[in-house]
C-alpha cells in the first residue's frame, strides 16, 4: 500500500471517531427511571382547565412500597411526587404516621379526574379516607396543589 492511501484512510478513521455530532450534543437526555430509592419515576400531568402541570414521581406498586409511602422523608421537590396505584380500583385510607413532612393526597377515579384532595399534617394518625373506587392516589408536597389551582374534577395522567 501507499503512504498517502493510509494516511487518507486514516484521516477518513479520525473523522468518523466517537466524537459526538451536532446534533447528539443538543439531544435531549434521557430521564432518570429510578429514583434513589429504587422506586420508578415516571412522568405525570394534571391539566387544569388551559393550564398543565409536569411530576416526576415515584410509583409506590407493591403493597410494601404503598405502606411505607414518603415516611421518613424530609423534603419532596415541587415539580416531585409519589403515585399508589390500585389495579383494580377501589377505595383507600392513609394516613400520615412516621411521615415527617405535610402532603396534599389527590384521589383519582379510574376516569382520570381527581375526586377528592386532602392534606395530610406531619406525624399525624388521623385516616384520611375515600370510599369511592380509586385508581390512584397521588402525593405532592403540603400546598402545591393550591398553589397551581389544582381541584377536583381536574384531570391527571401518567406514563408507565
Amino acid at each position: 500500500m501507499s503512504r498517502p492511501f493510509i494516511a487518507g484512510s486514516l484521516a477518513l478513521l479520525a473523522a468518523c471517531g466517537s466524537e459526538p455530532q451536532t446534533s447528539e450534543l443538543n439531544a435531549p437526555q434521557p430521564l432518570p427511571r429510578t429514583a434513589p430509592s429504587g422506586l420508578d419515576i415516571v412522568r405525570l400531568t394534571i391539566a387544569t382547565g388551559t393550564r398543565s402541570h409536569a411530576f416526576m414521581v415515584e410509583v409506590a406498586r407493591t403493597e410494601e412500597q404503598q405502606a411505607r409511602g414518603l415516611m421518613g422523608r424530609r423534603e419532596l421537590g415541587g415539580e416531585a411526587g409519589m403515585l399508589f396505584p390500585f389495579d383494580p380500583p377501589r377505595g383507600a385510607s392513609f394516613w400520615m404516621h412516621d411521615t415527617l413532612i405535610p402532603l396534599d393526597m389527590l384521589f383519582i377515579r379510574p376516569d382520570g379526574t381527581i375526586a377528592r384532595i386532602a392534606t395530610g399534617q406531619p406525624l399525624s394518625d388521623e385516616q384520611i379516607v375515600v370510599e369511592e373506587a380509586l385508581t390512584a392516589v397521588l402525593e405532592l408536597r403540603g400546598g402545591r396543589a393550591a398553589e397551581l389551582g389544582i381541584r377536583p374534577g381536574d384531570r391527571v395522567s401518567w406514563t408507565d
